[in-house]
């Protein structure tokens, strides 16, 4: 049984992709693995925060984990701040990353400025030290994850060369569908719980009445053919891959318009994306 591990930052409102991409993959995880949850607080404090609402907020989050179906006795379930290795082993980390490893890390590269707290600059040694630290075989993660989790391996290997076989280098685990949800009205960036853009985001706290709203407003293109496109038709493949994976569907058959007439044709549109 391998070991997996894993964490979602207490910071905004719990949103779609983060059922799709992970919540949901972690209730199937701890039947299958020896698995570790845990809400990431530390993770919350390297932008501006309020003490108070971070507690509010830690404590909403376990909720919400508990309630799609992380069962205590099935999983381990924490909260990152209450374990004090967490801290420790980052600055080991933190000793043996590179500047130039950290200063390429896209989160940071996208917001560097003299007002950039110097948390935001390390916290990947944080990422590493929370993955490394329980001996992690698999870490599920999504796309915009990849590079932190290449990090944590580059690190781990780095280490043992150094002082001997101490660390398990993880792989990662990302899932078939769903790893990299996007905004429903700017389809070039990631569904987040932080990002200005209430019509962009299907919070999973939203009345049906509100995600049919934000879907039939979604951003498509001024084409009539449907079609998985990423490159091309961003908006149209957002919500072809959001169909999938909340049908649980490998190949779609979509109800196409034909002509001015009203009459309509079934088309196979095969995989709704190469991973499906």
């Amino acid at each position: 049984m391998a070991r997996v591990v894993s964490g979602v930052k207490s910071t905004g409102e719990l949103h779609l992709g983060n059922y799709l991409g992970a919540f949901r993959n972690w209730v199937a995880d701890q039947d299958e693995h020896d698995a570790f949850y845990f809400v990431a607080d530390l993770h919350a404090m390297t932008v501006e925060y309020d003490p108070e609402q971070l507690r509010r907020t830690t404590r909403q989050l376990v909720m919400h984990l508990l309630a799609v179906g992380l069962d205590p006795g099935r999983c381990t379930l924490f909260v990152q701040s209450h374990v004090p290795e967490h801290p420790r082993l980052a600055w080991l980390v933190e000793c043996t990353a590179t500047f130039g490893e950290l200063r390429r890390m896209t989160q940071f590269k996208d917001k560097e400025n003299e007002t950039v707290r110097a948390g935001f600059f390390t916290y990947p040694a944080l990422m590493a030290a929370d993955v490394l630290l329980y001996g992690a075989e698999r870490v599920p993660v999504g796309d915009d994850q990849r590079q932190h989790l290449e990090l944590t391996r580059d690190v781990a290997m780095r280490f043992n060369r150094r002082f001997g076989e101490v660390f398990v280098v993880p792989e990662a685990a990302v899932p078939k569908v769903g790893a990299r949800v996007m905004d429903l009205q700017v389809p070039t960036r990631k569904m987040s719980k932080t990002e200005d853009s209430p019509l962009g985001t299907i919070g999973m706290l939203d009345p049906p009445e509100a995600i049919d709203r934000k879907v039939r407003r979604a951003v498509t293109d001024t084409e009539t053919e449907v079609r998985y496109d990423p490159a091309s038709k961003p908006g149209v493949s957002n919500l072809l891959e959001l169909l999938g994976a909340a049908t649980g569907r490998w190949l779609l058959r979509l109800r196409l318009a034909q002509g001015g007439g009203g009459r309509g044709r079934d088309r196979d549109v095969g995989a709704v994306s190469p991973a499906l």
